[in-house]
């Protein structure tokens, strides 16, 4: 790896971390090492850094804030892309509305709203960025990005810059094409959104953050909502309906405030994450005959 990192430097990739904790770049705020942490800091650096990384058949992903992702206790092997500087920028035209990256969804929601757009009020308690929402059709509150999603442009791992249009993102629920047919990076997103009164979106995005501040326990490291909801019921009340609100192992526990959260009481490995989800999945299907789908992606080694 010390040969890449060298490479990687003398190309102009300035911010290249050997053997950097995931624990500090996720919301469980668990995970071991990546090999290689890659902060690109402009669209030709990733452009640099991914043509490197291809050459010598690195294997690699890309992460936003964390806020969906459980990587194991052994880390990652090969190089994490994380978008932050160069891709936290948010333009507004109108009705159309584009955003780096690396911006974080809850500030779009919030900034949106106040140039009296509608369309993006359920973003205002996602606690991820732009790029993460669009590669996993993120949604909330009955509505998703593929709602409002105009286009999308994505770095290919050969090196070709692709545009895609809503309809080419295949969106369906919490997928899109980005996970099942092209291996790429979003690196920006175009919103089509409408205008509408500013009190009344205004007064929509205060009710959602509250309630997510009512019913989720932000106060603890989480990761957002952990499983998908079956078709026609929720994975919450089924966790809850299966007595497992507040059962613990080790550090990670469901959530006494919401079902479908699992924290971390501070001292959690991913271990015991993810023994706490294969248990909550298990109880669930022994006592509704339901299997529970993870909604976030577990990557990385045991």
């Amino acid at each position: 790896m010390k040969q890449i990192v060298e490479e990687l430097k003398n190309s102009g990739v300035k911010d290249v971390r050997v053997n950097e904790p995931l624990s500090r770049h996720t919301t469980w705020k668990v995970g071991g090492p990546a090999d290689l942490l890659i902060y690109p800091r402009s669209k030709e650096e990733l452009e640099l850094a991914m043509k490197i990384v291809y050459e010598h058949q690195i294997p690699w992903r890309a992460i936003g804030r964390g806020s969906n992702l459980l990587v194991r206790d052994g880390g990652i092997r090969g190089a994490v892309f994380k978008l932050d500087e160069g891709f936290n920028y948010l333009q507004i035209e109108g009705t159309k509305v584009t955003a780096g990256g690396g911006y974080s969804t809850i500030l779009l929601a919030s900034m949106t709203a106040k140039q009296g757009l509608e369309g993006l009020e359920f973003a205002g308690g996602i606690p991820g960025n732009v790029g993460g929402a669009v590669y996993m059709n993120a949604g909330a509150h009955g509505s998703e990005i593929s709602r409002v999603l105009q286009s999308a442009t994505v770095l290919k791992e050969d090196g070709e810059w692709l545009t895609l249009t809503n309809e080419q993102m295949a969106f369906s629920y919490r997928t899109s094409i980005l996970q099942t047919g092209i291996k790429g990076v979003v690196t920006e997103a175009t919103f089509e959104l409408a205008y509408g009164d500013k009190e009344e979106i205004a007064s929509r995005l205060a009710q959602y953050k509250d309630r997510r501040r009512q019913t989720q326990p932000l106060q603890f490291p989480c990761a957002g909502s952990v499983f998908r909801n079956p078709p026609g019921d929720y994975a919450g009340r089924l966790i809850q309906e299966s007595g497992l609100k507040g059962y613990r192992i080790g550090g990670a526990e469901v959530s006494t405030q919401h079902a479908n959260f699992i924290i971390n009481r501070g001292n959690a490995t991913a271990q015991d994450v993810l023994n706490l989800i294969n248990y909550i999945m298990d109880t669930v299907q022994e006592k509704f005959n339901v299997r529970l789908e993870p909604e976030v992606q577990v990557v990385g080694e045991g």
